[in-house]
């Protein structure tokens, strides 16, 4: 297998140095960017592999002469690795509640460098939904026990039960997304409850993915959730890398 690393960029570039794929005679895992760019890396790994070749280095403009239109320089490092790398620990999403929102969005962050955990008490709900689910009497405690730098959508059928969790939210400093489905009306109410408590709701999103569109369909308000917890996260944390330029 041969890792394809950038290791110096100068002027526009699809991504930053560091971006790294893996190539195997038959298989691809990540992205340097796409475009010419990445099907030429593709070619020389493979190349490497036919030839029992180790080390590599490739030196790309990335202008009209190989039909690419970001204008800088990308410096490429290529180099035989023995085994795959391991999957990324992405940042985990705790959604709270299986209904239709929760399962709309643990679909969507799926689709995105994230780990969304759908949590629920109702066995029935997760038992309509796809992907990494929880079924707990606590919620609160996957709250308390969730890694550092973990986000919390809180989305149940229970206002009672959202106004515990987003409070319980609020006291993990750590988390850089907290979101709650709701409206003006009840972010108003929660904030003399969370207020009763000595909590800052500032760090509190609420209505979630509002802002865009007054279009109430799960699917709608899980798209643009997602775009604000991928925003948040991009400006806040370094665990999740740039995105390609399209190509």
């Amino acid at each position: 297998m041969i890792r394809v690393q950038i290791t110096r960029t100068r002027g526009s570039s699809p991504r930053e140095a560091g971006a790294a794929m893996f190539v195997s005679e038959q298989g691809l895992s990540g992205t340097i960017g796409g475009g010419q760019l990445e099907y030429m890396a593709i070619d020389r790994a493979r190349q490497m592999l036919t030839r029992g070749e180790t080390r590599a280095r490739m030196d790309v403009p990335l202008g009209p002469e190989i039909g690419q239109c970001c204008g800088g320089r990308v410096e490429l490092a290529l180099t035989s690795i023995a085994e795959p790398p391991a999957e990324p620990d992405h940042p985990r999403v705790l959604i709270f509640g299986a209904g239709h929102v929760g399962r709309a969005l643990a679909t969507a962050l799926a689709l995105l460098p994230l780990r969304p955990i759908l949590i629920d008490q109702r066995a029935q709900e997760l038992a309509q939904a796809t992907g990494d689910t929880r079924l707990t009497p606590l919620p609160e405690a996957e709250i308390r026990d969730a890694p550092f730098g973990t986000s919390h959508v809180i989305v149940t059928h229970d206002h009672a039960l959202d106004f515990l969790l987003a409070a319980e939210a609020l006291r993990r400093m750590d988390a850089p997304y907290i979101g709650m489905i709701g409206s003006q009306t009840k972010l108003a109410q929660f904030r003399r409850f969370a207020r009763a408590q000595g909590l800052d709701t500032d760090r509190l999103t609420c209505p979630i993915g509002a802002g865009w569109s007054h279009d109430k369909r799960p699917e709608v308000i899980a798209a643009f959730t997602a775009a604000e917890i991928i925003d948040r996260l991009t400006q806040t944390t370094s665990s999740l890398k740039k995105y390609p330029c399209d190509s």
